[in-house]
């Protein structure tokens, strides 16, 4: 999946230090990435590449986490303007781009420009935020609100009805690639919780046998992915939300046509059926 980039180890503690020539300049542009890309390999621009005038403003680049020795900060479009090799390119290049550990770098960093991107301002009072140089997190001097990188928990559910599994298309979208059932965690409510619900509002089944399988880091969503495995719980007619699904039906293992290979939680829970390979 995304985050598996052995023998590579991602280490997000929050330690800032002082930029070098030799790390890794992450730069964004609402939902795009600046690149240079050939074919299924890409490129990320270092430090070193910038002009010396950028260079000799360590203020300018703000750290973000490192994998192995390699460390990556966040910069500007101002400085992509003197990248010229490269260009921006939408963050989804990088779902099964090589190499895996880069293209994870790429995707986890966009999750964090968003955030400090959308927590320049005290949300309470308008002062603009400080960075704090203890840990990942941004404060108001004035009214000292605490602000915290945001994840949202959401379920992907694997629903079972003996030798078949549910499959559904989303509403809305070009890519009618099939999928699992998934949403968000409400206000006050268990991750099971949600997981019942969600199955419930979608295709109006109740379920049972709740088992956790993994979980899965999801940038694109700002998401905390929780994958369960669960059993209809007696009717099992699907009755579709159109708002939130195109499609949704029972399918058996022979009848499930997918490219193994995947990024995704979703793909590699519905490939464990598929292979009747869940493990419980």
């Amino acid at each position: 999946m995304l985050q598996d980039i052995a023998p590579y180890v991602y280490h997000n503690e929050y330690h800032p230090c002082a930029p070098e020539p030799e790390d890794y300049l992450l730069i964004y542009q609402q939902q795009q990435i600046l690149l240079r890309t050939d074919g299924s390999s890409f490129i990320i621009p270092k430090i070193s590449e910038l002009p010396a005038a950028f260079r000799r403003q360590p203020e300018t680049f703000q750290y973000l986490f490192s994998i192995d020795e390699y460390r990556f900060f966040l910069g500007t479009e101002q400085q992509a303007a003197f990248l010229e090799d490269y260009s921006f390119q939408p963050i989804r290049v990088l779902r099964n781009a090589h190499p895996a550990h880069l293209a994870f770098a790429g995707i986890t960093g966009m999750q964090l420009s968003h955030w400090y991107d959308t927590h320049r301002y005290c949300g309470k009072c308008r002062t603009p935020m400080v960075h704090s140089d203890r840990e990942r997190m941004v404060y108001c001097p004035e009214c000292h609100t605490i602000e915290y990188p945001k994840i949202c928990p959401a379920v992907i559910v694997g629903i079972l009805n003996g030798d078949r599994i549910l499959l559904s298309t989303y509403a809305g979208r070009d890519v009618k690639s099939y999928a699992l059932i998934a949403g968000f965690a409400e206000i006050g409510e268990t991750i099971e919780g949600t997981v019942r619900r969600e199955v419930m509002e979608e295709v109006g089944l109740r379920v049972k046998n709740l088992r956790f399988y993994k979980s899965q880091p999801w940038s694109f969503s700002d998401s905390l992915l929780m994958g369960f495995f669960c059993e209809v719980d007696g009717d099992d007619e699907i009755h579709l939300d159109h708002n939130e699904l195109a499609t949704a039906g029972w399918f058996t293992r022979d009848e499930i046509d997918l490219d193994e290979y995947d990024i995704s939680l979703t793909r590699e829970m519905i490939m464990k059926f598929k292979k009747n390979e869940i493990p419980f």
